[in-house]
């Protein structure tokens, strides 16, 4: 019966303890190393040197395969307690990790470059941009799914922020060689004729202009919406007299927390430098009138005259 007492390991390092772990679970030393990422020969003195401070073997010398002795077996089971130890004290003692915001948008909507802006201005705290049916844009808001998202106008105001952004070209979509596809703008009147598929639904609108593609006619949507299902065999033009859409940025009312007004602060235009809250615009019609200089009055005069046409009379003689 050994007399090996393993709480002499209290006392290694654990970066030692795990090569040795590293060795009894592999039962192979050259395993072990490749995993470990460090040469055999590293670990062996390692286990040597840990055999010596213990005072005792861990491995059947000389055994093949490698066969950990009792008192290894009995270290073997001591030390993945302490490191296990370790690592949870570690993840107790680990700040938490920083706050996140989720961004949703409907079909239709790009996102990249307010994302790319917010990582370059904010890279702690990581954003989550996650795609929302239409359908279902309220409802991802009311029920947290996201923070934030760009949405299809209308929606239900009540208790919700929302902020319009921009207006979306209507554009009827027909099959390539329909003679719709030859004029540059396209009235309701054009469309009298046609077979009008609903594309009311943004979430199967590519099943949609799939059908165009197969049968003809023609639908409508927003023009985001039909460069996102882009068909070879099919064309959009604009088309007049018929509503617009717009998207806006809408958020939970009440969920006005720094990260947000943050993201809101950079769809708007925002710079880095920018105060929260203060728009950049307002500042640059501020300035305007700094770079305006008033002209003295004689060479306004002067210049005038010359605009007309006009020249000295003298200069006009001597030609």
């Amino acid at each position: 019966m050994s007399d090996f007492d393993v709480t002499a390991a209290d006392s290694i390092d654990l970066a030692r303890l795990r090569r040795f772990v590293a060795v009894a679970e592999e039962l192979h030393f050259a395993r072990a190393a490749k995993g470990l990422r460090i040469s055999r020969q590293a670990l062996s003195a390692t286990v040597i040197e840990l055999e010596q401070e213990l005072g005792t073997r861990v491995f059947v010398p000389g055994a093949s395969p490698t066969t950990l002795t009792e008192d290894g077996a009995a270290l073997l089971v001591h030390a993945r307690a302490l490191i296990g130890a370790a690592e949870q004290a570690e993840r107790e003692q680990k700040p938490t990790a920083p706050a996140s915001l989720r961004v949703g948008f409907v079909p239709g909507v790009t996102v990249s470059k307010w994302a790319r802006i917010w990582g370059e201005r904010l890279p702690e705290h990581p954003l989550e941009v996650l795609g929302v049916p239409q359908r279902e844009q309220e409802a991802a808001l009311r029920e947290g799914r996201v923070d934030l998202c760009f949405v299809r106008l209308p929606i239900e105001r009540t208790e919700i922020n929302a902020i319009p952004l921009w207006q979306e070209t209507p554009v009827a979509v027909v099959q390539k060689d329909d003679e719709l596809s030859l004029l540059d703008t396209v009235t309701p009147a054009d469309l009298a004729t046609e077979r009008v598929q609903d594309g009311s639904d943004l979430d199967q609108a590519a099943d949609t202009l799939a059908l165009v593609a197969a049968v003809g006619g023609a639908t409508i949507v927003p023009q985001s919406i039909a460069r996102l299902h882009h068909r070879r065999d099919l064309v959009y033009r604009p088309i007049s007299d018929t509503p617009f859409t717009e998207i806006a940025l809408a958020w939970p009312a009440g969920a006005d927390g720094e990260l947000v007004e943050e993201f809101v602060g950079i769809v708007r235009g925002r710079s880095a430098n920018s105060s929260r809250g203060a728009a950049p615009e307002p500042q640059r019609r501020a300035k305007a009138p700094a770079k305006a200089t008033k002209k003295p009055a004689a060479k306004q005069n002067s210049r005038q005259g010359a605009s007309r046409g006009g020249r000295k009379p003298g200069a006009r003689r001597g030609r």
